[in-house]
């Protein structure tokens, strides 16, 4: 696995890369600590065999840059923005999209706003739609760093079952941890929840013609299953696919399963 830099929109941006083929961009979710590395370093693997895998730190996470939420807006707009950049910068042409969470979300905006360089689209616990804020968002919003509040976040995003590496505990609370990525992250929940959650409103999202897999835990605490009926709905050429047992992150707690279905649905749909 490589990894790399380059200027997107003005960005300094880190991305990991691996394989060869269409290539396939993946975009982490928004909880701290969240990066590429941490995020898809278990699926990686999985779809290199068939497509140039390129897993991003989106704006404010990981290594790419941190401007100062005293003089730089962190809201959606500026991220759908970095993330359309970023595959311009690659010359990628259209590519295919992988998105958790407020990354699902993310690799949305980016459909409506530049169809033009989106093939395939993937929401995978994807925020976008409107819901009750839930008490495993609300540990997310506030989150400070400490190894308690790492572990309760952690158990917020994932199923009941799903065993907790202490390794994952201590890589996130470090990033987290990091001054410029806690203000950063700090900027982006008060954003949040200020717009009252992550949504679009619903129309942008029927205009949407691309071939479209949505993948969903049915024990998600954040993303609610309801949320993932409701894109299957308002996207028409959609496809979707519950995992059970399995909460917010379908790429870590079934890297196997996620990668499969994905890897079939973006070759063969």
């Amino acid at each position: 696995m490589n990894d790399g830099f380059i200027d997107a929109g003005g960005i300094k941006t880190h991305y990991l890369e691996e394989g060869q083929g269409p290539p396939l961009v993946l975009i982490h979710g928004g909880g701290a600590g969240a990066d590429a590395f941490g995020n898809w370093r278990g699926c990686i693997p999985l779809f290199a065999p068939h497509f140039r895998v390129l897993a991003v730190d989106m704006l404010g996470f990981g290594k790419t840059d941190k401007p100062d939420p005293a003089k730089f807006t962190y809201d959606q707009d500026a991220r759908n923005r970095h993330i359309a950049s970023f595959i311009e910068a690659m010359k990628l042409g259209n590519v295919n999209l992988i998105g958790n969470s407020m990354g699902g979300m993310t690799s949305l905006g980016v459909t409506m706003a530049r169809p033009e360089l989106v093939d395939k689209l993937v929401l995978m616990g994807s925020a976008g739609i409107k819901a009750p804020v839930s008490e495993s968002l609300r540990v997310i919003m506030g989150f400070s760093p400490t190894h308690e509040n790492m572990e309760k976040l952690v158990k917020a995003l994932t199923n009941d079952d799903f065993k907790v590496d202490p390794e994952m505990i201590d890589y996130r609370l470090k990033l987290s941890a990091d001054p410029a990525t806690s203000a950063a992250y700090g900027a982006i929940m008060k954003w949040i929840g200020q717009q009252g959650g992550l949504f679009y409103s619903e129309e942008p999202i029927t205009k949407v013609k691309h071939k479209t897999l949505i993948v969903g835990g049915k024990q998600d605490k954040v993303v609610p299953p309801s949320s993932n009926w409701r894109f299957s709905e308002l996207i028409e050429n959609s496809w979707l696919h519950l995992i059970p047992h399995c909460g917010h992150w379908a790429m870590i707690e079934r890297p196997q399963e996620f990668s499969t279905v994905t890897s079939w649905f973006l070759r063969n749909a």
